[in-house]
């Protein structure tokens, strides 16, 4: 199934593809435990398929702002009961992610059955670009100034989209070094990971540079709280419409994966937006 979707990614003709968040942590930010039961997760990640999701992100571990972090060992314990049912149980198509930041986890994730590596960190361990390069598993590389404790504290940038493209471009081409095949390398602005809501803005506006570097683009603004701020929303759960507003504009801009908690609707703007783009002016 990873060949398939990987071949489909780089597809001009394929549409855009959507990532599930399944998160099994007591402190996410949106949906903090609602999924640690084993059971609870299955059946979240079942409706997610249901309603579009092609891949299945799993994460043991909250790097929203001010998170601690959470030790190997811990984060085995909450996602790998989850991946090894979710594989059994899913359609066989599904792509199965693993966020984290560490090699140790990722391995144990690969071996229970995940294919990709969702690595906020953008590759900081080489190890984990190693592990990926040795399994030839899919690696998403993502943009975070500073850690996840104190990444919102004051982040600051002379030129954020030049600043966060030279970023991802330079952790690219260690993974390459390291043996992780072109191909398999997906690159993340890393919204609101050590942005202000300015820096996002101006990334989301400069998507189409990222894109055109060849690498596939995965976006994550899902519920993100500097929409919040423009929208006058307080709770995530109200930023449904506001995600799908990036979701349709990272469709023009030649985005192809969209991480959301809320599959269906940005589903729907993803496709509509597709469609759009795909019929002849």
């Amino acid at each position: 199934m990873l060949e398939s979707w990987l071949q489909q990614l780089r597809d001009p003709h394929c549409p855009p593809s959507v990532m599930g968040i399944l998160n099994v942590t007591p402190d996410s930010f949106s949906d903090g435990g609602r999924h640690l039961a084993v059971d609870a997760a299955l059946a979240r990640a079942a409706a997610m398929v249901e309603e579009g999701a092609s891949i299945i992100d799993i994460g043991g571990e909250s790097t929203r702002p001010g998170a601690q972090a959470v030790s190997d060992e811990e984060q085995c314990r909450r996602v790998l009961p989850v991946l090894e049912v979710l594989r059994k149980q899913l359609p066989a198509h599904v792509v199965l992610s693993i966020d984290t930041r560490s090699s140790t986890v990722a391995a144990a994730a690969l071996s229970a059955g995940a294919h990709l590596i969702n690595d906020v960190s953008g590759g900081r361990d080489p190890r984990l670009l190693q592990l990926a390069a040795r399994e030839s598993a899919a690696l998403v590389l993502m943009h975070m100034q500073g850690e996840p404790e104190s990444m919102q504290v004051a982040p600051s940038y002379q030129d954020v989209v030049a600043e966060v493209l030279a970023g991802l471009l330079a952790a690219a081409r260690a993974a390459e070094a390291a043996g992780v095949a072109r191909d398999r390398i997906l690159i993340d602005p890393g919204i609101g990971f050590g942005k202000t809501r300015e820096h996002n803005l101006r990334l989301l506006a400069g998507l189409s540079q990222f894109v055109a570097t060849g690498y596939p683009v995965l976006l994550g603004t899902s519920r993100k709280r500097f929409m919040g701020a423009i929208c006058r929303e307080t709770s995530p759960h109200d930023l449904v419409g506001a995600t799908c507003a990036t979701t349709a504009l990272g469709v023009a801009a030649g985005v192809r994966v969209f991480r959301v908690h809320d599959v269906r609707p940005n589903r729907q703007a993803a496709e509509v937006a597709w469609a759009i783009g795909a019929t002849p002016g």
